[in-house]
């Protein structure tokens, strides 16, 4: 398959959570993060989500545009009680195979 055979279109963002507290700190706030993360994906904005590795945070991958996405990342648990901070990075798929080009639609 050439290159040619993976375009995809289609604007993503990934939120990435750093942890500004002790493990302890954001284990309190783990059932209330769980809870954002069931809502993004019963509405179809979240595809993935997973701890970094080493666990110092964590990432989710997003459709949807900056602005949109900054402003529902800022209502995470994590971030409101002030144990993550969080950066959003929009980007627009240029490939992928095709079971994620249909998700980033």
């Amino acid at each position: 398959m050439a290159l040619d055979d993976y375009r995809a279109q289609g604007h993503l963002c990934l939120i990435l959570l750093n942890y500004e507290r002790p493990l302890e700190e954001v284990d309190a706030q783990m059932a209330a993060h769980v809870a954002f993360l069931e809502r993004g994906f019963t509405e179809g904005v979240f595809l993935l989500a997973g701890r970094k590795e080493p666990r110092t945070g964590g990432v989710i991958l997003c459709r949807g545009v900056a602005e949109d996405i900054e402003a529902l990342a800022q209502t995470d648990p994590f971030v409101t009680s002030g144990v993550a901070t969080v950066e959003v990075v929009e980007f627009k798929a240029g490939f992928a195979v095709d079971a994620i080009a249909r998700l980033a639609q």
